[in-house]
Order: structure tokens, then sequence, then C-alpha cells
């Protein structure tokens, strides 16, 4: 009787165990277990056109980077290399189309020797300000253009900044005619400088880190930059005499991120989202920097560095606008891609303008000082 109740207990004992063996193989769903998942982690490069850590520019690109880390929770993880510390500087989109890096952060006017319109998603002569490209960009049809024009170089671009209103520049003689820019030297790249060739001056091709040397030792007798901020860092002050506004060359740049197209379809759908997030926060966190600070620095230059400010006469502005269209006139011309965005640019900036007027334009014309 003792052997057969052993038997027994030793059969009941196995059909337990069994029936653990099969419950821990089965799925989270028929036992009700919580489930446990296994989250893939990426980690990326990120290269950038400015140098390591530089104010605003470069950090926003590393905000970018930890705000993606932060939201993923360590799922996608971003590497940011200065401009020199992996490539060069001017080589990021070459580098993310190839899949060198994942992602650029820069400014699409450097690669309008890869497509000329590039440019009109960075910032044109006597354009539209940082509201208005955001507008054209968000929802104005400017974003799937831009997407069309990089789809062939294997990148999606996404707006992830603004300068907003640049200064006009640093110069040693006063600018009292259109005369007065002959000969000029000036540091200037992009649609800005084909404008100043034609005015009779020259435009010249610079690394930031050379402006202040050449500009000191008369290699050039001008040089636009940035703003109040970046100017006062880079000491410019010590080495021209007047300092000219309206930035009328670069109403409103936008700042960009460009991302391999292969690599961010390879992400799930919650790490796509999260890269876009993170550059929609650094594109109003950019532009609220420079805002804040730019306002700040001025009257640092103004009240400590005793420097002369001055705004180009009107003959001047006008000329320079009139210049401006050819440029742009002759570019859409010989470009099919060009006169395609640059329709799609200035139909929205008109729209834009006839709002401006009665808008912001009539409430500064009245705001007291």
């Amino acid at each position: 009787m003792e052997s057969v109740k052993r038997r027994d207990f030793i059969k009941k004992a196995g059909l337990a165990g069994g029936a653990a063996l099969l419950a821990g193989c089965a799925s989270p769903q028929e036992t009700g277990a919580p489930a446990v998942q296994t989250r893939k982690k990426y980690e990326w490069k990120m290269v950038t056109t400015w140098p390591p850590h530089f104010p605003i520019l470069g950090e926003s690109a590393e905000h970018i980077a930890k705000w993606a880390e932060e939201m993923s929770e360590g799922q996608l993880k971003i590497q940011v290399y200065g401009g020199g510390e992996l490539i060069p500087p001017l080589e990021g989109f070459d580098a993310v189309s190839a899949g060198t890096a994942e992602m650029c952060h820069g400014a699409a006017y450097y690669w309008a020797g890869k497509a000329q319109a590039t440019q009109f998603f960075a910032s044109v002569p006597f354009g539209m300000n940082a509201q208005q490209m955001n507008a054209w960009i968000t929802s104005g049809g400017g974003l799937a253009l831009w997407e069309e024009l990089y789809a062939p170089f294997n990148l999606i671009p996404i707006p992830a900044g603004n300068s907003g209103v640049q200064m006009g520049g640093w110069f040693n003689r006063e600018i009292n005619a259109v005369s007065d820019l002959h000969g000029l030297k000036m540091r200037i790249p992009g649609l800005g400088g084909k404008v100043i060739s034609k005015a009779g001056g020259s435009a010249i091709l610079s690394a930031g880190a050379e402006i202040f040397t050449n500009l000191e030792r008369g290699v050039i007798d001008a040089t636009e930059w940035i703003g109040p901020y970046h100017d006062t860092l880079m000491g410019f002050y010590k080495a021209a005499k007047y300092y000219y506004y309206p930035g009328w060359h670069e109403p409103g740049t936008v700042i960009e991120l460009i991302v391999n197209k292969a690599a961010y379809q390879t992400l799930p759908k919650n790490l796509q989202d999260i890269v876009r997030t993170a550059a929609a926060r650094a594109n109003a966190w950019a532009l609220s920097e420079f805002e804040a600070k730019n306002n700040a620095y001025l009257q640092t230059l103004t009240q400590e560095h005793n420097v002369t400010l001055k705004k180009f006469p009107d003959e001047v502005l006008n000329t320079l606008e009139k210049y401006a269209g050819e440029v742009v006139d002759e570019l859409v011309t010989a470009d099919a891609m060009s006169k395609k965005v640059y329709e799609s640019f200035e139909a929205f900036r008109k729209k834009m303008n006839g709002w401006a007027a009665i808008s912001e334009k009539i409430y500064y014309e009245n705001l007291s000082a």
C-alpha cells in the first residue's frame, strides 16, 4: 500500500512539474505575466560644421543628442563631433549621404556645390525672417520640397534652429554710397557674396578661425559673421571700426539637421519621432538663445567697447536688393529645381508680407524705445 501511495505521489509531482515547465514556455499573454522586452540600442554619430562646443550652434547639436538619449531612455545615443574632429567641417553632407555618420548639424547653403537650390532652405538676401522661414517650411510646403531635393542623396532634412536677423558686418571704411562698395574685399559666402560682387566688391571665402587676422591685417576690408554675441566673442571690435546693420544678406538663417535616410528608416517609429522632437526643441531653443544674447551683447559692444553702430543708407540697401533679385533670377534660370523651390518660397513670402505689413511692421514702427 505504501508503495502504491509513493507511485501516485511521484506521478502527480511529475505532472505538476510538466505543467510548470509548459507554463514557463507559455507567452505572457497566455499566462498574464508581464512582458520582458529587450530593446535594441542604437549608437549614432553626428558631425557638425561648427567648431567643437561652438556657442549656441555647437551647443544646439549637443542638446539634440542629449535630449534624444533622455527621451529614448538610453535607446538612442548620439556622439557629436565638432568640425574637424572626425571629418573636415564642410564634408558633412557627403559623410551622411554615404553613411559614414548618421547625422550632420549645419546650414543648407554650405551644400550649394551639391545642389544650388539648397540655399533657399538657409537664407536668401532680402528674403524671409526666422518665423516666416519656419512658417514656410512647416506650413507652407517648404519641407516637402526640401525632402524632394535631398532624397537623391539618401538624406532627410529637418529644421533645427535659426539665427534670426544677422548683422550687416564689420567694416574698416564707411559705406555712404554704393560707390563705397567698389573694390571692397569682404568675407561673405553664398548668395550674399554674389550680390557684393555685382556691387563692384570682391567676395572672399575664409574659415572662421582666419577672419580676425585677415581683417586686422587688411587682407579683407570687411566681414559678416553672425550677430553681436558671436561677433563679440570673435573680438571683431578690435579689428574694425564700423558695425553695420541690418543683415540684408541673412535675415533669418535656418539651421538644419540632416539624417541618413537608410539609417533613419531602420529606427523604430518611437525613435524616429524622438529625433524629430529633439530637432524641433532645438529649433525653438536656438532662436531664443540668439535673441537673448544678441540683445545683451549689443549693449556690451556699444557701451563698453565704444563700437560705432551704423545703418546702411537706404540707397545702398535699395541697390543691393536690386542686385539680389538679379542673382536669384540668374540662379533659377539656370537650375530647374531652384526655380521650383523659389516659386514656392517667393509666393509664400509675398503672402506673409501682406500680413506682416499690418501686424509686426506697424507694431515696431510705433513702439517706443
